[in-house]
């Protein structure tokens, strides 16, 4: 009798394959291998990058890129005002802010690349903001926006995640928006 895996057995799985592999793996190739629809594969595959995995789709399969520094997906929410001290706390601790991204009920996900690595990148967006003529993301969604950020070490961003935290702006991510967070 073959026993069936678990979700989470199933994508750690996935994630050797990609390890291990030295080409591109399909998502049909996949599916086979762990005995899943290549549409479940599609899921599992956005649950890894939310886990920080970087995976890309290619047109030959899935790739896993083995980066130098650890990544995550938060949530947080705060005003026009506080945007300065949320990037100043990140990039103070290690991190970059590599995006931004809302997810609006009427227009769906948006993304935009921010790439903000010190506090001169961090004045730098201050000053486009203060002399535009656009808003930031965060206000079409009453604040509530999420940052992929990375760092050299998982413990840099659980480091950044409680100076959010300490200072009112991490947001929990709610189960339905998970999936929807694939960036």
């Amino acid at each position: 009798m073959e026993q069936i895996m678990s979700g989470s057995q199933r994508r750690k799985k996935i994630v050797n394959m990609l390890k291990q592999s030295s080409v591109p793996l399909s998502g049909t190739a996949i599916g086979k291998e762990t005995g899943v629809s290549r549409q479940v594969v599609v899921q599992d595959m956005a649950l890894l990058r939310t886990e920080g995995y970087d995976i890309a789709a290619t047109p030959r399969g899935y790739v896993l890129s083995v980066p130098n520094h650890a990544t995550r997906i938060i949530k947080v929410c705060h005003t026009d005002e506080q945007i300065e001290e949320e990037l100043t706390a990140i990039v103070d601790l290690g991190g970059c802010v590599e995006d931004v991204m809302v997810n609006h009920r009427a227009y769906g996900k948006i993304t935009a690349p921010l790439n903000v690595r010190n506090r001169r990148e961090v004045q730098g967006f201050m000053n486009k903001i203060k002399t535009g003529k656009s808003t930031s993301l965060l206000n079409v969604t009453s604040g509530y926006h999420f940052h992929r950020i990375s760092a050299e070490s998982v413990e840099i961003l659980d480091e950044i995640e409680d100076a959010l935290k300490e200072i009112g702006m991490l947001a929990e991510i709610l189960p339905y928006e998970r999936e929807l967070i694939e960036i």
